[in-house]
């Protein structure tokens, strides 16, 4: 029974998952990494209410922030026409706008994790680097990203797993349109309203197949770098 389901199964859900994943993912640890070290040169009250609003979606109901998102990119508003009179681009029911909700929902999980971890590089380095004279833009690079790169990682990953399974907020700007923006989360949610709860529970096995995979794999890596160190 089970592999007949497998077999019929519309596997575009699960390529649109990954692929807003990923595409979540690179945004959020772009925005991620600029937004904590910008953090980390800030005062203590301006990197306060910074930290509120950087992380604000991950406290907000998903549908909240959903219907934010929708507001802001509503076809019928100045951002949402102006995107689309300029450039053409629809956020609204399109597959950018999963990917728009789910670096929304995933982004502060990259932030709080990046910020970690340059708060945990020792300072000496950056002073005795500035000494020697090198540009801050170097100092970054060589210095920083190594010595924060586990962080950076496991940040990624994190973030990447609650892209991949973003529902609520999704739902509200890219609706649920099969082949197009329906994500895997949407599709259980849709197959258990129906009473196939069989058809959902092999969707659950596979995610949780695929996060498992993803998990394990990164305590390999950690460990291999730490047996390094």
């Amino acid at each position: 029974m089970i592999l007949t389901i497998m077999q019929e199964l519309d596997w575009s859900p699960l390529w649109i998952s990954v692929k807003t994943g990923l595409a979540a993912t690179l945004l959020s640890f772009l925005l991620g990494v600029f937004a904590a070290r910008r953090a980390m040169w800030a005062g203590n009250r301006g990197r306060a209410v910074l930290d509120g609003i950087l992380t604000m979606p991950m406290v907000l109901p998903p549908t909240a922030s959903g219907l934010i998102l929708l507001l802001i990119f509503s076809r019928r508003r100045p951002v949402g026409m102006f995107l689309r009179n300029a450039f053409g681009i629809s956020v609204v029911q399109s597959w950018l706008g999963c990917v728009v909700a789910a670096v929304v929902i995933a982004f502060p999980l990259m932030y709080r994790s990046a910020r970690a971890a340059f708060e945990l590089i020792d300072e000496n380095m950056i002073f005795a680097a500035r000494t020697l004279g090198l540009p801050e833009g170097r100092i970054f690079r060589e210095i920083v990203l190594p010595n924060a790169a586990p962080g950076l990682l496991s940040g990624g990953v994190l973030t990447f797993a609650r892209a991949m399974g973003e529902y609520g907020a999704t739902s509200m700007l890219a609706g649920n349109i099969p082949g197009r923006t329906a994500t895997v989360s949407q599709k259980i949610a849709m197959v258990v309203q129906d009473g196939d709860f069989l058809t959902a529970g092999v969707w659950v096995v596979i995610v949780s197949v695929i996060a498992f995979t993803i998990i394990v794999l990164m305590n390999l890596i950690f460990a291999a770098r730490g047996r390094r160190g």
